[in-house]
């Protein structure tokens, strides 16, 4: 037996198996191609024949494969072998995914937790690793010291799909960053500037109007956009159209930059001329109702 098996073997699969060495744990691995394996097996891995193998040496299984749908294809024929464990699944995916998971692994006789990775596997076993987990809590509890050897744990809740809905609403901030930072050295390369120049400024920048989302919090929360405006979403809608113009002008794409303008007219449309950029929010959650 093994305290933990680690149920695939790509770039983050590795980085967690090799961080539950590093802590002391043995550790058995599985792969459907063996040759993966090699890298943790010289590390000290124990590496199964098969995968009900390694379901069945360990109360802990940890899942990192490329979709659900994967997840469902290997553990479907060793389903049986997971009665009475623990799996923790941390295999990207969406919150209707992570729930549906949980009933099926429950139908295994088994306790369920989800998974959400904010890390690169080089930061995998360091503090600065965040994952967030969602799911039994008895189970987590008694599993909690084994995976902090991962990184930094959050614990969010009962419901399975809670882990997945954080990771995809910061991968959605993230996103609309990433847009923001390309749609920026897509102007300023036509101009002949060079990304290394003008990054600094942009970084700064970003970094500068970070300190006003706690205020947007509140205001969300809250349900008043109006108290203590500084630019109201009129008169950002009115100069968002020079963005959209001089980037058309510069020959540049404004496929990143055109639904926020959209998003923009239609709280104007809506009355929220007055409020702060906040207001939006409300817009995006009745979107198809």
């Amino acid at each position: 037996m093994s305290d933990i098996a680690v149920i695939g073997l790509g770039a983050m699969g590795t980085a967690l198996a090799e961080a539950f060495l590093e802590k002391g744990h043995a550790v058995t691995v599985w792969n459907r191609s063996a040759a993966k394996s090699e890298l943790v097996a010289a590390k000290g891995a124990i590496v199964a024949r098969n995968v009900e193998e390694a379901v069945r040496s360990s109360p802990l299984i940890v899942a990192c494969l490329l979709v659900y749908d994967t997840v469902h294809e290997v553990l479907g024929p060793a389903g049986d072998a997971l009665s009475g464990r623990t799996l923790v699944n941390l295999t990207n995916g969406t919150p209707e995914q992570a729930r549906a998971m949980s009933v099926w692994v429950a139908q295994c006789g088994a306790d369920y937790i989800d998974g959400g990775i904010m890390a690169v596997p080089p930061m995998i076993g360091g503090q600065n690793a965040l994952i967030f987990y969602s799911g039994s809590k008895q189970a987590f509890d008694g599993h909690a010291g084994r995976l902090d050897a991962l990184g930094t744990s959050k614990y969010l809740g009962e419901d399975a799909g809670l882990a997945p809905l954080y990771d995809i609403s910061l991968l959605a901030g993230m996103y609309g960053l990433f847009a923001g930072v390309l749609q920026a050295l897509a102007l300023t390369g036509k101009a002949g500037i060079s990304a290394g120049e003008f990054m600094p400024l942009l970084t700064s920048w970003l970094q500068a109007m970070q300190g006003g989302l706690p205020k947007w919090a509140q205001q969300i929360d809250s349900g008043d956009h109006t108290a203590n405006v500084v630019s109201n979403l009129g008169m950002q809608a009115d100069a968002y159209v020079n963005l959209v113009d001089a980037s058309k002008a510069a020959d540049v794409s404004t496929e990143l930059v055109l639904p926020m303008q959209n998003l923009m007219r239609r709280g104007v449309a809506a009355g929220m001329a007055n409020a702060d950029l906040s207001s939006l929010v409300g817009l995006l959650s009745k979107q198809g109702s």
